[in-house]
């Protein structure tokens, strides 16, 4: 386990150099930039191992697999973040660990979240999943909502009981006029979170940028990135 636990302490350390340096780069100061450690397919050692060197955000996109996770990590001081494409059959389980559901991104969605949050006496963070693949109707390859739905989503989960309108959210597109272009989708969002603030002040939170792209990301002005690989490793296929 020590072997482990050096392993991530040096990726942590790498990702920090990263992160420090591209908020030098852009003139922020690096407390403006939260790291969400994404362990999804990685065991609870890992969750406890990285709660040990200072990580109190962890993101997984799976309840079948996050679940068991959380109620294992129970004790730890962490705040667990939903970023999958999240099912309504799902909901009663991921409200049950989820401080924050960042996929939100329909309305029928909204209202189980809702639901299921005054069930269990919880508030849940929400962002709204932009697509900037999308047309202006249309939602992306990887969920979301076009950026035309932002302001009717916002207003809906600003209302909804139980539920805490935080922010946006997005992944860089393959496709569309934003493919390769990751550091203009970032700042596209951006833009889209200024529109957002006029409305709902508190919703300040932009979750943008993964272990790939997270300087772009923190160029645009990201709040929140998600690093998965860059701290974990590559996992080895199965089988």
């Amino acid at each position: 386990m020590t072997d482990r636990k050096d392993e991530l302490a040096a990726n942590l350390a790498k990702v920090e150099h990263r992160i420090a340096a591209a908020c030098a780069a852009a003139g922020r100061d690096r407390a403006e930039v939260t790291l969400i450690v994404v362990t999804k397919t990685y065991p609870a050692s890992d969750v406890r191992i990285l709660s040990e060197l200072g990580v109190r955000h962890v993101a997984e996109n799976r309840d079948q697999d996050a679940a068991p996770k959380a109620a294992a990590c129970s004790d730890l001081p962490l705040v667990w973040h939903f970023v999958g494409q999240l099912q309504t059959n799902k909901v009663r389980s991921v409200v049950g660990y989820a401080d924050l559901v960042q996929s939100v991104d329909r309305s029928k969605l909204v209202t189980a979240l809702s639901k299921e949050a005054v069930r269990q006496e919880r508030e849940v963070g929400c962002l709204i999943q932009v697509a900037l693949d999308a047309g202006e109707s249309a939602r992306g390859e990887r969920g979301g909502v076009a950026p035309s739905g932002i302001e009717e989503l916002a207003d809906f989960v600003a209302k909804a009981p139980g539920l805490r309108l935080d922010g946006l959210m997005t992944v860089a597109p393959l496709t569309g006029e934003y493919a390769g272009r990751q550091q203009a989708a970032f700042e596209r969002l951006m833009d889209l979170s200024t529109d957002l603030r006029r409305a709902h002040p508190a919703a300040n939170m932009v979750s943008a940028g993964m272990s790939a792209d997270l300087e772009e990301a923190v160029a645009a002005g990201a709040t929140h990135v998600r690093v998965g690989t860059a701290v974990l490793g590559v996992r080895p296929r199965l089988g």
